[in-house]
């Protein structure tokens, strides 16, 4: 039987537009045969080949969600026949052999099929692994998250994220505090945006629940003082940690983050 005969015996299950389709290669005709039957009630539409040969006419005809593949084969073997699947798409492959030596599994997954299953089997075994494989290989990747910077830049300084201290272009090593520290870190990951009064005292943790707003103002405009100390930048012509009238304060840097 065909591979286009198979699909169309195939389609007649449901829509075509709803069924994944999986390729069965075996040169043994009674179990392709019956497999294939039983993938077809499953609600796949199922297509076969024989040989090698058929197999690329299958691919190169059809979308195909899966192969399961017979290691033994008439002139190519399932594992050429893997391997040179695998450098031209990542159509998931399931092994399928007479074999139950470990060594034959290892090389049927070091050349890329996915999942590995021995004759004879349950159908409903091959049928579980077929989802499973399925699910697994349409599961979106999740994005690997971006590295973390150990250090950002500015002006003349390097703030050293994994030390926690203050570098001059120099070399010179300025030690900070940890509400000093806190403090500049937020300056620098929000850098050209104001960092109100009560942002500060949060990060210093230099509060009390029965602050005045003349207490609070005096507070934080202290904590600001001393980073400018640290930071070389007098405070009556300060260019770098400007003060925004009514509002806060602000880094007015460029920032790289290493």
């Amino acid at each position: 039987m065909t591979a286009g005969q198979e699909a169309r015996l195939g389609s007649d299950t449901a829509p075509a537009s709803i069924q994944q389709t999986l390729l069965l290669v075996d040169d043994d005709v009674e179990i392709l045969t019956l497999v294939a039957e039983q993938l077809r009630i499953a609600g796949y539409n199922v297509l076969t080949s024989v040989d090698g040969a058929g197999m690329r006419s299958a691919l190169a005809a059809n979308h195909v969600d899966l192969i399961v593949l017979d290691l033994n084969l008439p002139g190519e073997d399932g594992l050429s026949l893997c391997r040179e699947t695998r450098t031209q798409g990542n159509i998931p492959i399931i092994m399928l052999t007479a074999r139950g030596e470990p060594i034959d599994r290892i090389i049927g997954l070091e050349v890329g099929a996915d999942d590995y299953i021995s004759k004879p089997f349950e159908p409903r075994e091959l049928l579980a692994r077929i989802r499973s494989v399925i699910r697994r290989s349409s599961t979106p990747q999740k994005a690997p998250e971006p590295a973390t910077p150990k250090r950002a830049k500015f002006r003349d300084w390097t703030l050293d994220f994994e030390n926690r201290r203050l570098v001059k272009a120099d070399g010179r090593v300025v030690m900070l505090s940890g509400s000093e520290y806190s403090l500049l870190k937020f300056l620098v990951e929000n850098a050209n945006q104001v960092l109100t009064r009560d942002q500060i005292l949060t990060l210093t943790a230099e509060h009390h629940d029965d602050r005045s707003i003349h207490s609070t103002e005096r507070i934080a405009d202290l904590q600001i003082s001393r980073l400018r100390q640290k930071l070389n930048d007098n405070a009556r012509s300060s260019d770098l940690v400007m003060t925004i009238r009514g509002q806060g304060y602000v880094l007015a840097a460029a920032v790289a983050f290493e």
